[in-house]
């Protein structure tokens, strides 16, 4: 590579080469575990399966009121507790699990400004190195003309 920049350091055996890819609490494993709670969380599954549930709770409690079998009457102050218990963890590891991401997006963004550098210094070189050789040509073919130029004239004597 010729743009002047020194390769990173090779990280000892075990180490991961992207430290700056690991969890923002200095856990991976914490990391890894937002982003699977932010996957399920956006998956057609769970959407659907929320859905069923919050709509099986409000027909329950709304239609079951005259059998004593209602425990969360509207307004369902139940049922919104459940949902902000559910937001209070899940939104931070959405955030986090993004936080991660935006990390990957840029370690791999700076790979390829890398890689599309050290092709542009590549295709540089080699279009100098076409320009030497077809000059090299264009020299020897002027060597060859005057060459053929000297030796018509000497047969023409």
């Amino acid at each position: 590579m010729s743009s002047g920049t020194s390769e990173p350091p090779v990280p000892p055996p075990g180490r991961h080469s992207h430290p700056e890819l690991h969890g923002a609490f200095g856990s991976d494993g914490f990391g890894q575990l937002a982003e699977g709670a932010a996957r399920f969380f956006g998956t057609p599954q769970y959407i659907v399966g929320q859905t069923l549930a919050v709509l099986a709770w409000v027909a329950v409690n709304s239609t079951q009121l005259h059998l004593g079998f209602a425990w969360d009457i509207y307004p369902f102050i139940a049922l919104n507790l459940l949902f902000s218990l559910q937001a209070a963890p899940a939104a931070p590891l959405i955030l986090l699990a993004q936080t991660r991401q935006a990390d990957r997006d840029k370690v791999t963004e700076e790979a390829s400004a890398r890689h599309r550098q050290e092709i542009a210094d590549t295709q540089t070189k080699l279009l100098e190195e076409n320009t030497a050789l077809t000059r090299e040509v264009h020299t020897l073919s002027e060597a060859i003309a005057k060459h053929i130029a000297a030796g018509t004239r000497d047969s023409d004597r």
